[in-house]
């Protein structure tokens, strides 16, 4: 991994404020955090440009990265995009002035019809990105929205409030995504996503690598661009980031699935680094530059993703678990496992587990999160309560013998923290638990077993759990260890190793998981197909063919 003492250019300004703070701790304070932002290039909130530039004066389109929307309430929705004229430019191909961006919200696509507009500032401080929170909206219903500057108008993006709190609504449709590496091949299925007809997309992380992507985009060799040199190399300051965002959100299939839906996204560990685990990083760099370091990267999230003012970072710090409710039919928890994490036990790969993975006090939420978890669940009156998160949930052998391994980086390496989390869903009365994962490249279909020791224990939830996007490039049916990790996990009820999406109908009765695959990724155009389906019956949970 390249380290910032690599970099000689950044390496004694981050070290030289890395000096005046030590542990974690120490930079939750407002003047070690004022101090990291200045050290990142963080300017802090509420900071503005000298001046603004007159929309009329942009010369070229700047909304090359497309629009979204996200985090749907019955009366409010988040409208987003970004000013980049110049997305392979480290400031997008503009000055350094504010810049006035008019929107409008409709019910029709030809904005016959359109019940909101206003204006927002672009600030050159959030890299001209944009985050309207559209208010005062029907609930339940279906908007159109578009952004102006200048003489340029916006893609047209569509997106939905969610039901009222107290409306019966029957019906839900969701899609669930994750893993979407650049250079592993072309987002193809996203060109599918967006003709599916779903109320919300669901990110459960990884939605860019941190490695270096080179010329030819790695294997997209089909591509008819040369990259610039700026993305071969490992993202370590905020413009890395930022420009790596751009690098993605040029892609179409991606800017067609933001366009098409509104999504809920929530991180793992690639948008900042693989495998960090709360303030320590992968490899042996000092503490503080991995602060200084999750702070850009966490700093570049907000900005370019459709997330609300409740979200934005202070510093190396960012909420970004939080709680959305659609109708009595479903409540989402969305869940950070990896700000707020124990460090791995044994090493970050798959072990043995002994006692320092089952140790009680580790954690893979944090203890006011999984507290936020528990205390919600008590009070929740929705049909399904539904867990999305990123990393695998239930228990999952590698063989079926007893010297097996477990993933230390998944809720396996924290079985302490698993069983909290279970018995807090007993105790409240859930009923309906289902858990939505992305993180490890393939599909499975998972039941959560009160004791996952005992194969015969009481089912007590789902776990669905959505292949990648592109990472791992073309995946096959049935991987090597298809046979041998059902047998180790009779639990296991699908498990196939191609890329795609999941699509799950819940309903007031029972819900339906349908995996969605294409057969490759390393060349464009692959359709796609229902690998399998299954249900679930409201009140009697596991996973049954369809």
């Amino acid at each position: 991994m390249i380290q910032l003492s690599d970099v000689p250019e950044r390496s004694e300004e981050l070290r030289s404020a890395a000096r005046h703070f030590g542990r974690r701790r120490f930079l939750t304070v407002t003047g070690a955090a004022a101090a990291l932002a200045f050290a990142t290039g963080l300017p802090a909130a509420g900071a503005a440009a000298a001046a603004e530039l007159d929309g009329r004066r942009v010369a070229e389109d700047p909304f090359t990265l497309g629009v979204a929307s996200g985090d749907p309430l019955p009366g409010s929705v988040l409208l987003w995009t970004r000013l980049a004229p110049r997305p392979f430019e480290p400031d997008g191909g503009l000055p350094a002035h504010r810049i006035s961006v008019h929107w409008e919200l409709a019910h029709d696509e030809r904005f016959t019809r359109v019940v909101r507009r206003g204006r927002a500032t672009a600030h050159p401080e959030f890299g001209h990105t944009v985050h309207v929170e559209a208010e005062h909206l029907d609930p339940g219903r279906t908007f159109f929205y578009r952004f102006r500057v200048g003489d340029w108008t916006s893609p047209v993006g569509r997106t939905r409030t969610a039901p009222a709190p107290w409306a019966r609504n029957t019906a839900l449709k969701l899609a669930a995504v994750s893993c979407q590496a650049y250079h592993d091949g072309y987002f193809t299925a996203y060109g599918h996503l967006a003709r599916e007809d779903v109320d919300v997309v669901f990110h459960l992380g990884d939605y860019l690598y941190e490695y270096a992507v080179n010329a030819t985009g790695g294997a997209r060799a089909h591509t008819d661009r040369t990259l610039p040199a700026v993305f071969d190399r490992e993202t370590l300051t905020l413009d890395d980031y930022r420009l790596r965002y751009a690098l993605y959100k040029t892609d179409p299939d991606l800017r067609a699935a933001h366009a098409a839906h509104p999504f809920v996204v929530t991180w793992d560990d690639h948008e900042t680094e693989n495998n960090y685990a709360g303030g320590i990083p992968e490899n042996s760099v000092p503490p503080e530059e991995f602060l200084l370091r999750r702070a850009a990267a966490y700093r570049a999230y907000w900005e370019h993703q459709p997330l609300r003012a409740p979200q934005r970072p202070q510093g190396p710090d960012m909420r970004l678990y939080r709680r959305l409710s659609f109708g009595r039919l479903a409540r989402f928890d969305i869940l950070d496992t990896r700000q707020y994490r124990s460090d791995q036990a044994y090493g970050d790969g798959w072990q043995v587990p002994g006692p320092e993975s089952e140790n009680p006090a580790r954690t893979l939420t944090g203890a006011t999160q999984e507290r936020w978890l528990l205390d919600g669940w008590r009070r929740s009156r929705a049909r399904w309560n539904v867990l999305p998160q990123q990393v695998v949930f239930a228990e999952r052998r590698d063989r079926p013998s007893a010297d097996f391994l477990l993933s230390m980086d998944s809720w396996d390496g924290y079985p302490a923290s698993r069983q909290r989390i279970l018995a807090g869903a007993d105790a409240a009365g859930v009923e309906n638990l289902m858990v939505l994962t992305g993180d490890v490249h393939v599909g499975y279909g998972l039941d959560i077993k009160a004791d996952f020791r005992d194969p015969a224990s009481r089912t007590v939830g789902t776990e669905i759990v959505a292949t990648s996007i592109s990472s791992g490039r073309n995946g096959a049916e049935r991987p090597a260890n298809h046979a041998r990790l059902h047998q180790a996990n009779p639990h296991l009820r699908f498990y196939d190793g191609r890329r795609g999406y999941v699509t799950v109908a819940l309903g007031e009765d029972g819900a339906r998981a349908d995996f969605r695959t294409v057969p490759y990724v390393t060349t464009p155009g692959a359709p796609v197909a229902t690998a399998a389906s299954f249900v679930t019956e409201a009140g009697d949970p596991g996973l049954k063919p369809a």
